[in-house]
């Protein structure tokens, strides 16, 4: 995998309405995944499922889970930016 070996920071940021409402999820280590906004390091919801499809009895382990699976998912094999570059 790209991604192996690889320390990536994020920033999760959980709103008065969670767990009613999805965390916000910002990578600030640059990454190139499509449900990555490539200017600002935002997860967009609209392409990341488990925001998209938000239930209330999601964790925030649930959202580090899917994000690895994402990362590891064939076809995912995008050119990634420099180690430690980030956003």
């Amino acid at each position: 995998s790209f991604h192996e070996n690889r320390i990536y920071d994020i920033k999760i940021t959980c709103g008065d309405s969670y767990p009613d409402f999805p965390p916000t999820i910002f990578f600030l280590t640059k990454i190139n995944l499509p449900c990555v906004n490539q200017t600002t390091g935002e997860v967009e919801p609209m392409k990341f499922p488990v925001l998209s499809g938000w239930k209330r009895n999601y964790t925030l382990e649930t959202v580090l889970v899917e994000l690895r699976r994402e990362m590891l998912r064939a076809g995912r094999k995008l050119i990634q930016p420099p180690e430690g570059t980030m956003f």
